[in-house]
């Protein structure tokens, strides 16, 4: 029977199927079954920076106050009780999920630059905490804003965090930097152990009746691995650091399709929402019957081998693929 131990940011996981920061971490006994179906690891929801500049200014009841009274920046803030309760019920959640669980926790921090995310930062390390994985999410629409500057904003924040703590620390990129390998590598260099590819950002619709913006919440498919499985396999071998697919990943095959690209963990979020945490069990079974029936005795066996590194032909993860799509659709007409 394969082995299906890898490691990750450090850290030994009995399974390369990671849960990814999603609403079913916020019960402890969820976890537990997610352990049981076979979960290597599990990301906690996230602690936003908006709750920590709340709790700083003391306002983590302010909806109990009088909006006008925040700071216009944090105005926009929606009620965030149904969501979590805050940084303090954030810390003690993570305090009981390492004491009822046996396999690592990492915790996450989503925003952008608030200096409280370094107090949060080690108050999260002393709860227990296995790493941490920042969600920096910053949307640059000022036109006077470079997107050098973004980058620096980045870098500087993984610097003075992991200048704080002793976990690792793995960063959340979004697709959207104009030289995803450039940032990468800077990003290591500032301390990050593990990039985990991408984020998904949910993009608000329009109402047209009521001329209002509206929440939209649009689980993934797995089409969108495709976009992790060549920036990874792209990265493997030239970025030193764990690499992590998020966004797409659904069943056994996805999983395969990301370790052969190169990442040491795959993670998991919509499949199990959709499907339940008993579709874990299934992912997991399925991915060791597939290595069984093709002789593979470790994950460790099939890890980027259709990286660029491994296939020695880069372009076939580049530009010639636009090409060769578009010949093949040709082709059909």
């Amino acid at each position: 029977m394969a082995d299906l131990t890898t490691s990750y940011l450090g850290l030994t996981l009995k399974s390369p199927i990671v849960v990814s920061s999603n609403p079913l971490t916020y019960d402890v006994n969820n976890i537990r079954r997610m352990e049981e179906a076979g979960a290597g690891a599990v990301v906690l929801y996230s602690l936003f920076e908006e709750q920590i500049e709340l709790a700083e200014i003391g306002y983590s009841n302010y909806y109990e106050q009088h909006r006008d009274e925040l700071p216009e920046a944090l105005r926009h803030v929606a009620e965030m009780k149904e969501y979590n309760q805050g940084a303090g019920s954030y810390l003690a959640h993570l305090y009981q999920v390492k004491h009822a669980t046996a396999m690592p926790v990492i915790a996450s921090l989503n925003g952008y630059y608030s200096s409280g995310w370094i107090r949060y930062a080690r108050l999260i390390e002393a709860a227990g905490a296995d790493a941490l994985e920042l969600n920096i999410y910053y949307l640059a629409t000022k036109p006077t804003i470079t997107g050098a500057e973004v980058e620096q904003m980045y870098v500087d924040l993984v610097r003075d965090i992991k200048q704080s703590v002793r976990i690792p620390i793995a960063v959340k990129l979004n697709p959207y930097f104009s030289a995803v390998a450039n940032i990468s590598r800077r990003l290591v260099g500032a301390g990050a152990r593990g990039l985990v590819l991408f984020n998904r950002f949910y993009q608000p619709d329009f109402d047209i009746e009521n001329r209002a913006i509206v929440p939209s919440l649009d689980l993934s498919t797995p089409s969108e691995l495709r976009l992790r499985l060549r920036w990874v396999a792209l990265l493997a071998g030239q970025i030193n650091a764990d690499l992590a697919i998020t966004g797409g990943v659904h069943s056994a095959e996805d999983v395969v399709k990301g370790l052969m690209a190169g990442a040491s963990v795959t993670m998991m979020a919509s499949a199990l929402i959709h499907h339940g945490i008993d579709h874990l069990a299934a992912v997991t079974a399925n991915l060791q019957s597939w290595l069984d029936s093709h002789a593979y005795a470790t994950v460790g066996d099939i890890r980027g081998c259709l990286s660029h590194v491994q296939i020695g032909d880069s372009a076939a993860l580049e530009r010639a693929n636009y090409l060769n799509v578009l010949r093949t659709a040709r082709s059909k007409d």
